[in-house]
Formats: C-alpha cells, structure tokens, sequence
C-alpha cells in the first residue's frame, strides 16, 4: 500500500464478525496493519463501520461521527440475557393488551435527552473486557447510566409481537436498551432481534461496501476527500500552507469554531486546524514527511 493510498473505507459490517474482524480482514485487503475504525457494531449488527487506512486511522480519533442512524426490529413479550435475540429468555408475556398506540407513545417518551442504562451487550468496556464479552460468558455485569440523546424513532409496523423502528440518536446510544425499556414501559418485556446501522455521521448505506465486494476492489476514499466530507474546509496560500505543514500557527479566520481541514493550494490535506482568537493552531498535521 502506498501513501496515495491513505483514506477511509466504509464497510456494510454483516452479522456474525466483530469490529476487530473486519479491521483485521480489510488489513490483509489493503497489505497494511494500519487500519482501525471508528463507532465499534456489536457483533449482531449490520451496516456502517468507518475505517482508517494508513495515515488517515490518525484522523478516526478527530472524526464528528456524533450522530448515528438504525434500523431494528424489536419482539415484545420475552426478555433476554443479553437484551437480543443471542442471549437466552429470561421470561415470556402475553402480548394481547398491548395495542400499536400503546408501542408508539411509550416509543416517542424516549425522544429527547434521557439518562439510559447501556445494555449489557454492549462494548464498552468494564476492567478491560468488553461488556458483551462478559454477559456471554454468563458473568453478571452492571454499568452506570449514560446521557444520551435520541433524536427520532420512527415506528414502521407494528406486528406483535414484532415492532420494525428507525432510530436517528447520538453516539452512545444503544438500541438493545431501547427494545429492552419499551419492553419495560409496557409491562410485557421485551428484546432486540436486528439492527442495521443505515449512518454514521455524513457516511451512510450509500457509500459502504460488503467485504466480498471490497476484496474485488478495494474502494479507499482518499485522505483529502475524507477530510473535506467530515470537517470544515480552509484552503490556504503557499505561504500559508508552508507553515501548516509543519504546525506552525495560522494569521487566520476559520470558517467554524471546532476542528478545520486545511487545504494546500494544490488541494492536498495538510492538517486539522482551531481557532483561538485571532490566530488557528493545529490540533493534527497530516502532511506526508518530507
């Protein structure tokens, strides 16, 4: 691989493989262990995984993939161990009282800013190990309450026990914790039995690639178009860009208050820029050495 090569590679993850799987499939693809990814999936989830080859696993860390979109189905009347369909039933209910206005008004007291306890399966991590990976090893795991915002749950069909939703919401957020505390506010119980992540910050469906399809090809966005997709843009002068690649303070006015992608005069990605006062400072340079 070369530094041309350096960019972003969004995969359509399928169920089965972990983030850290596909990373280490895409690594054999591009010939380099320079790849990472950003907003780890659950190993049940579908969709979008951003990846950084090369130079540009360096901008993962900086990218603004705050805001995130699902599609799911969730199955009321039975909660599980692991808040989805891979754990094992904890308790079965009847589903009769429930009607399709009881499932949307307990859906929309969810919109807004909430204090949700993380599922179970979830990744984060407690003592080092993923939370997923201590609920299937049957170990009984606790984690705190975290803000999160959900910005939209759109209900598609209710079928009960089945309930198809969209969920537009924030980093963080997690969809099995949803199913589980609908499941809750109905009194039935309930769980999670797919979920498609549709977008990831500016990356949707759209632009992402099955991994059959990438070892055919692998489609890499360059690391300047990356940068000009996810940040604010702001071409400088020769003299300018001289100093940017080396870090060096900027006489300017950016065009946003967080991280700016720096333009040389030839297009090329040099940094990523803040504005403090009357001056921006870099937050990363990405110039090639030399």
């Amino acid at each position: 691989m070369t530094e041309a090569q350096a960019g972003l590679v969004v995969v359509d993850k399928p169920a089965g493989m972990t983030s850290h799987d596909v990373v280490a499939r895409v690594r054999r693809l591009a010939g380099t262990r320079k790849v990472g990814h950003a907003g780890t999936l659950d190993p049940m989830a579908t969709g979008v995984l951003v990846l950084g080859v090369g130079r540009a696993t360096r901008l993962l860390g900086h990218l603004l993939l705050t805001d995130k979109a699902y599609d799911a189905t969730i199955r009321l009347g039975s909660t599980t161990t692991t808040d989805d369909a891979e754990g094992d039933v904890l308790e079965t209910r009847s589903t009769d009282g429930v009607s399709a206005g009881d499932v949307t008004a307990a859906l929309q007291a969810m919109v807004g800013e909430l204090d949700q306890v993380p599922s179970t399966i979830s990744a984060i991590k407690v003592d080092g190990r993923r939370a997923y990976a201590r609920a299937r090893a049957g170990e009984q795991v606790e984690l705190a309450p975290r803000r999160v915002r959900i910005d939209e749950i759109a209900v598609h069909r209710v079928g009960l026990p089945d309930v198809e939703v969209s969920v537009r919401c924030s980093s963080g957020t997690y969809v099995r914790a949803i199913a589980r505390d609908l499941g809750a506010a109905l009194g039935v119980g309930g769980h999670l039995t797919a979920l498609r992540r549709t977008a990831v910050g500016p990356f949707t469906l759209a632009q992402a690639r099955t991994l059959d399809r990438l070892g055919e090809q692998l489609e890499v966005t360059p690391l300047a178009a990356a940068a000009r997709t996810c940040f604010p843009s702001y071409d400088l002068d020769a003299e300018q860009a001289a100093a940017a690649q080396h870090g060096r303070r900027l006489a300017a006015t950016l065009p946003a208050t967080g991280p700016v992608a720096v333009f040389a005069p030839d297009g090329g990605f040099l940094a990523l820029y803040e504005q403090h006062g009357s001056e921006a400072r870099a937050v990363a340079v990405f110039a090639p050495a030399g």
